[in-house]
């Protein structure tokens, strides 16, 4: 498909054996707004969504579509995407990733106060990345890039609640080059949005996104024998959605095509996995699926994803050999984690300013939970400062363990903040390095107690001998439904005064 590797074509009708699928999701844990190109190289790279965290905007490679490796991030530096002063939900939005005339392109918007509309390119998408040049006349969201025969260059993008909307424009200079003009009103649903245009054959196609992100999200698509339309929508709209159903894969949508090595059409999309009986609360957020088109009367026809075997990770950092955090799944709040910490022999060293998880850019370092079934073990030393453990949705809806020395011993303290509530159990400790654990577990499936509920989340500390159990939480208040941050979970450490050293920091996820 050009549209994926260059600027508009699928691959003609001929049957083909997809390459098999080992793992669904594709990318584990808060990874929204998937986009892929594939490169000379014959790799897959793939770049989603990063909101208000930096690095922004990770990319993964495959060259086989089931392993994928995070290589780095298009946005490196604040200078590039502008996040300083924008709020949550706000942040770097569904951006789309193409391999034109020997680049990567990548366009994005960077919304609510950001840069606006940016495109940037690479000739190694794993950077460096150029500063970007900002495109003026796109004051929407999710843009799209295409380019026809001549190699002029089509943005398209969204403007809720209006109709998908698009531009000429020269990306060298991110001039438009004509007056910004409606291209699609979608099929019929709510908020049309996440659109991206390819070529096959004699026909443009437009993939869509529509009914909103939650339950009744959905993939719809319209055609034409031009690239600015008029737009026909496919009679069988929505072609993809879990809408009414109860898949174990939820709020499907926002896709992008590509053609695999075998020539089968494949889509990326996101989805979430609720948990529990009800099927009401998804922990992980929205993440990266992979499914299969059929094309149908020269219409795409898509299979619902479906869910791989049980994964498992168990990952250690022992930041006492001198580690920092040059892995690139390291991320941090409206600043980048190398401005956070600085590394050293006793550990990773955190500097608090003064600044809680509660403050909108706080001392915080983390990574994405990846797993529905998490344990995650911290050592600090809190002698001087405090800090401690956490997992964040937003700075309003967080958990987690703070810990600090006083005199002889330490204190622990188990908070939960909802919605800006926040709730303490505090315990005493012997002095020392302590040792403070999260572990969430998924809901029974039955009609047992907490069936209905979010994941069972327990708060554990110790320094000496068997572990408190601080609080035993319900999941659902930090999971995409109810904390409505766009994002998912992070867990990471964090410094609010003073200073601590992470001595080690060990995850094991399963799902």
């Amino acid at each position: 498909m050009e549209g994926a590797a260059g600027g508009g074509e699928v691959a003609g009708g001929r049957a083909v054996t997809p390459v098999p699928i080992a793992t669904n999701p594709m990318l584990g844990g808060f990874h929204p707004d998937p986009t892929i190109a594939r490169g000379t190289d014959g790799a897959y790279y793939l770049v989603t969504s990063s909101f208000e965290y930096l690095p922004a905007l990770p990319v993964h490679r495959s060259t086989d579509l089931r392993e994928w490796e995070l290589i780095g991030h298009v946005a490196t530096r604040d200078e590039q995407v502008a996040l300083a002063r924008v709020p949550t939900p706000g942040g770097v939005w569904a951006p789309t990733l193409r391999f034109h005339d020997g680049r990567f392109h990548l366009i994005v918007s960077v919304f609510l106060g950001g840069r606006g509309c940016v495109v940037f390119t690479a000739t190694d998408p794993a950077g460096p990345w150029d500063d970007g040049v900002v495109i003026d006349a796109v004051d929407g969201i999710d843009p799209d890039l295409a380019w026809d025969d001549d190699g002029t260059a089509y943005v398209t993008f969204a403007r809720h609640p209006d109709a998908i909307r698009q531009v000429r424009v020269d990306l060298s200079t991110g001039r438009a080059l004509e007056r910004v003009r409606p291209l699609w009103a979608g099929s019929g649903l709510y908020s049309p949005e996440g659109p991206h245009l390819y070529r096959r054959g004699d026909w443009w196609y437009l993939l869509a996104a529509e009914g909103g992100t939650d339950r009744g999200h959905a993939v719809t698509v319209a055609r034409s024998r031009r690239p600015d339309g008029p737009f026909e929508s496919a009679p069988q709209n929505p072609i993809l959605t879990a809408a009414g159903t109860g898949a174990p894969i939820q709020n499907t949508g926002h896709a992008d095509l590509f053609d695999d090595p075998d020539g089968a059409t494949r889509m990326v999309l996101l989805g979430v996995r609720p948990v529990g009986l009800a099927q009401s609360f998804s922990p992980l957020g929205r993440e990266t699926f992979i499914t299969t088109v059929d094309w149908i009367d020269e219409w795409p026809c898509v299979r619902m994803p479906q869910l791989a075997a049980s994964r498992t990770e168990d990952a250690r950092y022992d930041f006492t050999t001198g580690l920092g955090v040059a892995d690139p799944e390291w991320v941090a709040v409206r600043r980048a984690p190398s401005q956070l910490v600085t590394a050293s022999m006793q550990g990773l060293v955190f500097e608090g300013d003064d600044r809680t998880m509660n403050a909108p850019d706080p001392c915080f370092v983390g990574q994405r939970q990846r797993h529905l079934e998490v344990d995650i073990r911290a050592v600090l030393d809190v002698r001087a400062g405090t800090g401690g453990l956490a997992v964040r949705n937003a700075e309003d809806n967080w958990f987690g363990i703070e810990a600090r020395g006083v005199d002889n011993h330490v204190v622990v303290t188990g908070r939960a903040v909802i919605a800006g509530l926040d709730h303490n159990w505090e315990a005493m400790l012997p002095a020392g390095d302590v040792q403070l654990r999260i572990s969430m577990t998924p809901p029974p499936g039955d009609f047992s107690v907490g069936a209905v509920g979010g994941d069972i989340i327990r708060l554990f500390a110790c320094s000496h001998g068997e572990p408190i159990l601080l609080a035993e939480l319900d999941g659902r208040h930090w999971s995409f439904e109810t904390a409505k941050a766009f994002t998912g979970r992070v867990f990471g450490i964090f410094a609010a005064s003073g200073r601590i050293v992470l001595r080690t920091l060990d995850y094991f996820g399963r799902d």
